[in-house]
C-alpha cells in the first residue's frame, strides 16, 4: 500500500460523524481519493470525492464493481437504539454493517476497516444494555473477517469540527463542557478532528490495539 496515497470509502457520510471523517480525508495530503456510499447525495463537490448512491446496503451486489481498489474503509453509519425494537436495531447495526464488511473485504484483499462503535460497548456480548452487545458482536464479527486488519473505535463525546452543517443540536448546547470533561477524564472526550485523524494514521501506521477507546483516538490523532 502507498501510505502517501491512500484511496478510502466511507459510509454515514450524511451524518455528524461521517461528515466530519470525510472533511478530514479530503484535508489530508496523504489521501488520494474517497469513495462515499450513501442513499442520498450529500450535495458536495471535491477533487478527491466520488459519490455513489445506493438505496440498499443489504445488497451492494449493483455497486461492487465501484467498490475494489480501497486501502480502507471508515464504516460511520450507525443510529441510535432509542425508539426501535431490538430486531429493527440488530439489523441495521449487525447485519446490515457485516453484509458491507463481508463485501468490502471480498473485493479489497489489503483493506483497513475501522468501525465507529461507541464508548461502553460490550466485547463480551453479556451485559444488560442490548444496544451495548450488539455493537460488541459487531465489533467481535468483524474482526473475524480476512481484513488486513479492523478496528474499533469508540469515542465518547465528540467535539464537532466548526462549520460543519450535520452537527447534531446536543452537541451544539454543550460544547461548553467539552474542556472541563477533557481536563476531567480526557479519554472519554475528542475531537472530530481527532476521530478522522486517528483513522487515516491508523490505516497508515497501525496500532497494538484492535479496540481503540478515547485515549487511543488523542493517541493516534497526533
Amino acid at each position: 500500500m502507498n501510505k502517501n496515497a491512500l484511496r478510502i470509502i466511507i459510509t454515514g457520510a450524511t451524518g455528524m460523524v461521517g461528515e466530519g471523517v470525510l472533511h478530514e480525508c479530503l484535508n489530508h495530503p496523504d489521501v488520494a481519493a474517497v469513495l462515499v456510499i450513501n442513499r442520498k447525495s450529500i450535495g458536495l463537490s471535491h477533487p478527491k470525492l466520488r459519490e455513489v448512491i445506493h438505496p440498499d446496503l443489504y445488497d451492494l451486489s449493483a455497486i461492487e464493481q465501484h467498490l475494489s481498489g480501497y486501502d480502507a474503509c471508515y464504516f460511520c453509519l450507525g443510529i441510535s437504539s432509542v425508539g426501535i425494537s431490538k430486531e429493527e436495531y440488530y439489523k441495521i447495526t449487525h447485519t446490515l454493517t457485516m453484509h458491507v464488511g463481508e463485501t468490502l473485504c471480498r473485493l479489497n484483499k489489503d483493506m483497513v476497516f475501522c468501525y465507529v462503535s461507541g464508548a461502553g460497548t460490550d466485547s463480551t456480548e453479556q451485559g444488560r444494555s442490548n444496544w451495548a452487545r450488539v455493537k460488541g458482536k459487531t465489533e467481535n464479527d468483524l474482526m473475524k473477517l480476512p481484513f488486513r486488519k479492523a478496528y474499533a473505535f469508540r469515542p465518547g463525546f465528540i467535539k464537532p469540527t466548526p462549520g460543519l452543517t450535520r452537527t447534531h443540536s446536543f452537541y451544539k448546547y454543550i460544547n461548553w463542557l467539552f474542556p472541563i470533561g477533557r481536563a476531567i477524564a480526557p479519554g472519554g472526550f475528542c475531537t472530530m478532528r481527532e476521530l478522522g485523524l486517528a483513522m487515516i494514521h491508523i490505516t497508515q501506521r497501525g496500532y497494538e490495539r484492535d479496540v481503540i477507546e478515547g485515549k487511543d483516538i488523542i493517541q493516534l490523532a497526533q
